[in-house]
């Protein structure tokens, strides 16, 4: 059954790699990947796949169906990049193996009697773009929702840390830096103290917490005193309640700066809270043997928890939706994720190869679960309660 697949992957390489390439070459941020989100489009609709772009109030997220069976399967395509080193986090690895996938078990839709859905989420690096599309339906007909991120080694059973994405506003009084200091109230300082404050927290923080930001805005000129500054900051923990711990300690800390210069401060929510990764265990271990049938050696399983890769919005989907979101491993030269040099990996041979070894792993797996019959009710139970 998977050879269909596997063929079907195998008379689009070509394709899927120019996609790869193509998104790479012109990176877009969150929000504004238009054209990277249209060339995908483009290659589902001129492979059979009905396409509605814009779901979600999004304008740049799109739903490509193929098939008509009652179990729904999805693959979830990312395609933003980060601001100054592009795709350094590998997202047209992403898109192109969404695709890929998608096209493999449409091959086989009719025979296994499923809906192949890959959809495209925006915004994943800031701005929830998952979180948004779940909150509004998007997944509710979605019996398993899979996706593969690159990095260095291949991770099966992929976690990742709950995110908090705020940001910090301090007002504070403006005046002449020189000649009437006494009269400003430095929404500088006020940012210093808060920074301090959080270096300080962090040799008392549980494990699995952490907390690391940077100076969004610092003052217009030396010789003002400053009258609004905002710090930009990152909060993750393991699970959501430590998520919570780790939000309150680190309100004192960004309370105590404005306390102690005189000014006022503000916490805005920045994206949607990122939820942790809570793979499937049966989807894991089936994508498993695939990729290990493809000739790859991933991390043991007993060690994939002390692995955590950041955050994710999949973690919020994983949550509803039984998924996966593995990683797919490739040759970076020691580069990590968010690194230029691993930008520059992402369209090599080697990443190419994790273009087409993600689609196939990801199509037989989700070709695994329709077939059997246990998965399948499994699948299909989840979405009546839901």
């Amino acid at each position: 059954m998977t050879t269909i697949a596997d063929s079907a992957i195998e008379a689009a390489s070509d394709t899927l790699i120019a996609l790869s390439h193509s998104i790479h070459a012109e990176p877009e941020l969150a929000f504004e990947e238009h054209r990277s989100a249209a060339k995908i489009v483009d290659v589902l609709r001129g492979c059979g796949f009905e396409v509605r772009t814009g779901i979600a109030d999004l304008p740049t997220a799109f739903d490509a169906r193929f098939g008509s069976g009652d179990l729904v399967l999805a693959f979830c395509a990312e395609y933003d990049a980060l601001p100054g080193i592009g795709h350094a986090c590998g997202h047209n690895i992403i898109a192109a193996a969404a695709v890929g996938a998608g096209l493999g078990l449409a091959a086989l839709a009719d025979e296994l009697g499923v809906t192949v859905r890959v959809i495209g989420t925006p915004a994943e690096e800031t701005g929830g773009g998952k979180v948004l599309m779940l909150e509004r339906g998007v997944f509710d007909d979605v019996g398993a929702a899979m996706m593969v991120h690159p990095g260095p080694i291949d991770i099966t059973g992929a976690t990742s840390l709950a995110l908090s994405d705020i940001a910090v506003d301090y007002l504070g009084r403006e005046a002449h830096a020189s000649a009437a200091p006494e009269h400003g109230r430095n929404a500088a300082d006020a940012a210093t103290v808060a920074q301090v404050a959080v270096g300080l927290l962090r040799q008392h923080l549980h494990p699995g917490q952490q907390i690391h930001g940077i100076v969004g805005y610092g003052g217009a000129a030396p010789n003002i005193v400053p009258g609004h500054t905002e710090l930009l900051y990152y909060l993750r923990a393991t699970s959501a309640e430590l998520l919570d711990d780790l939000g309150r300690r680190a309100e004192g800390c960004f309370a105590a700066g404005a306390l102690a210069t005189g000014c006022t401060h503000r916490i805005r929510t920045v994206s949607p809270p990122y939820t942790e990764l809570t793979p499937d265990p049966w989807l894991v271990q089936a994508y498993r043997e695939e990729i290990i049938g493809l000739g790859r050696t991933p991390l043991p399983a007993e060690e994939e928890g002390s692995r955590p890769l950041g955050s994710t919005d999949m973690g919020n989907v994983t949550n509803v939706v039984p998924g996966i979101h593995p990683v797919i491993g490739l040759d970076s030269g020691g580069a990590v994720t968010h690194q230029e040099a691993f930008a520059a990996a992402c369209v090599t041979d080697s990443a190419d190869r994790a273009v087409l070894d993600g689609a196939r792993a990801l199509a037989a797996t989700a070709a695994r679960a329709a077939a059997d019959p246990v998965q399948r009710a499994r699948l299909l139970e989840g979405v009546e309660r839901r």
